[in-house]
């Protein structure tokens, strides 16, 4: 089946359950989690009409937050000194799904997207800018979203 946001949702999918995500990572921001699983929620809420339930849903997503990383990349030398030229920031989230529908499709992965900044950017700069993180979990979220319910 096809549709035009890409989905391939069989018909007798109605329901979706999203389980909070746990920060299992040592250094990532108290936020992190509820963050991470609200931008979750809304993604699938906009790309899909499954209706959301909070718990026992026909395909389920649970899992944690497994690493958040800020370290210096791009190392320059800048009056015999290394300097990063970027601060790269890496997450990882491992990620559980159950198609109750249709069990050949669960799978548990780990995704992990990074986003590189200016070197002059320090990790707390980022914790309090609400679009940075951001972009980092659109692309896990968007990895999630092709591998369960578009098939890619």
């Amino acid at each position: 089946m096809y549709s035009f946001s890409g989905t391939n949702i069989p018909p007798e999918v109605k329901t979706i359950s999203i389980a909070t995500f746990q920060n299992n990572a040592s250094n990532g921001p108290s936020f992190l989690a509820q963050r991470f699983t609200e931008d979750f929620k809304d993604y699938f809420q906009r790309n899909t009409t499954l209706k959301q339930q909070a718990r026992d849903g026909d395909l389920q997503f649970e899992g944690q937050i497994i690493a958040f990383d800020f370290a210096p990349a791009a190392i320059q030398q800048q009056n015999n000194q290394d300097v990063a030229g970027v601060n790269r920031l890496t997450i990882q989230v491992r990620v559980r799904y159950t198609n109750t529908k249709d069990p050949k499709q669960d799978f548990e992965q780990t995704f992990q997207s990074t986003r590189d900044f200016p070197s002059t950017r320090d990790i707390s700069s980022i914790n309090n800018d609400p679009t940075a993180l951001r972009e980092v979990f659109r692309n896990i979220i968007t990895d999630v979203f092709n591998k369960s319910v578009a098939n890619w």
